[in-house]
């Protein structure tokens, strides 16, 4: 028998996206740190760019006309750095910031709350020439930027997220070498996410000086929760160990105003420099935290591995991603965050998966595991809900098909499909699942 699981008044249902990902516009903006990695040969995906992507640069009419259609009330996309300072400072780009007045404006005319990353990844390759995120500079750069876009948007503009994700930043992107600006090196992978923590602090007093008194102002995290691959003592201080790695290493500088001792021990001489208050700066308080939930990690002590453990295969389900289908972890970590970091208000601020969708003979895209996906995972959050957790709202990603990093264009994630060679958009049946969901402010389960 079919039970309806009702969200709490005010729930807020959004989609998201990130501003490389799909904006195109190239000729438009200056170079990102994604623009040199689609040229370093091998790291992306066929030679894949973000040139184009959406073309949502050209295109955001139609597509606030969509999420409209599909009764979402909220919205979050990230600003484009290079779009509004081309050289990351200096000269502002006044057609950039056009574009995202007129965003904001269109959004908020449909009755759709934006909701504003300011750094997802795209960063100006003026600024990495000067060392990017590893050289200190950088915190500065980044709240002048932040402030910027609080006096251009602050009168409309009510919800901010300073970072998303800065643990892909720091070591996706500086120790995995799988994202820009694709280095391998501990040392500055830490220095870099250091750099993320205090720079989120000074965006935060830029917000709450310019943004407006009822200003929202918060965080992006990845989160990657850690079960244990036995009860053997040996697998419960693996799983810890990767719980500081992937969880930890920056709840605790944003919440607690340290690093965990067990990670900055492991990491011996390599743990960053640290300058007197940063660390009081990184643990200002903020409004909500945004939580991006994929999957998790089963994790097994393997004294020759790094950090003493790795990650197992468990049998399942698994997306396009290779990403095991794990909803109940959703449910954990929302209340884990809520008994370990305290009642702030949490979004899940990213969920979502990559199938290999098609355009059927009928000219529709059939959808049926991103449907029984989110219906799942939505009814992860009711169930953490329901045991206290303080969750507010989620945004599926993604609304539409998109670049997707390294992988270019070989893998989708959106609830409406996008025909790359015609830019023409088609709502899949998860997008009519979804809007059902946010019509009813309930799902069926």
């Amino acid at each position: 028998m079919s039970q309806v699981l009702r969200f709490p008044d005010g729930f807020v249902w959004g989609t998201a996206t990130a501003s490389f990902q799909i904006e195109g516009g190239r000729p438009e903006r200056g170079d990102c740190i994604w623009d040199d990695f689609c040229r370093w040969p091998g790291k992306v995906f066929e030679g894949d760019t973000g040139d184009v992507a959406d073309d949502h640069y050209h295109r955001f009419r139609e597509d606030v006309a969509l999420m409209a259609e599909l009764g979402q009330n909220a919205y979050r996309f990230s600003v484009s750095w290079p779009r509004v300072l081309p050289d990351g400072a200096g000269e502002v780009n006044e057609k950039g910031i056009d574009f995202y007045s007129q965003l904001v404006d269109e959004l908020l005319a449909k009755g759709i709350d934006p909701y504003v990353t300011l750094y997802h990844w795209d960063l100006p390759s003026a600024l990495q020439r000067l060392g990017g995120w590893a050289a200190r500079d950088i915190i500065y750069r980044f709240q002048d930027y932040v402030a910027l876009m609080a006096d251009r948007l602050g009168d409309r503009v009510k919800n901010w997220i300073t970072h998303n994700e800065p643990w892909v930043v720091a070591f996706v992107g500086n120790l995995q070498g799988r994202h820009a600006p694709g280095w391998e090196d501990l040392g500055l992978a830490l220095q870099v996410g250091h750099h993320t923590v205090v720079s989120h602090g000074l965006a935060v007093q830029a917000l709450r000086a310019r943004a407006g008194a009822d200003a929202r102002v918060g965080i992006t995290l990845n989160f990657s929760p850690a079960y244990p691959a036995s009860d053997s003592p040996e697998d419960v201080a693996a799983a810890r160990m990767h719980d500081g790695f992937a969880n930890r290493w920056f709840l605790d500088p944003v919440f607690k105003g340290h690093y965990p001792q067990d990670l900055w021990d492991a990491f011996g001489y390599q743990v960053p420099r640290v300058a007197p208050g940063d660390m009081e700066l990184g643990s200002q308080p903020i409004d909500f935290l945004g939580v991006n939930y994929y999957t998790r990690a089963v994790v097994q002590h393997d004294a020759s591995g790094w950090l003493g453990y790795r990650t197992l295969r468990p049998e399942g389900e698994y997306t396009a991603m290779d990403w095991e289908v794990f909803p109940q972890g959703l449910t954990d970590l929302l209340l884990r965050l809520t008994r370990d970091y305290g009642a702030t208000p949490l979004y899940v601020t990213e969920n979502g998966c990559a199938y290999e969708d098609v355009v059927s003979d009928d000219g529709q895209v059939h959808d049926p595991q991103r449907v029984e996906y989110l219906r799942q995972h939505l009814a992860a959050c009711h169930a953490a809900i329901a045991q206290g957790a303080p969750l507010r709202g989620y945004f599926e990603w993604s609304l539409m098909d998109n670049f997707e990093w390294a992988l270019g264009y070989s893998r989708r994630f959106g609830i409406v499909y996008v025909d790359y060679a015609t830019q023409q958009r088609i709502p899949k049946d998860s997008a009519r699942f979804y809007a059902s969901a946010m019509s009813r402010n309930a799902i069926e389960v």
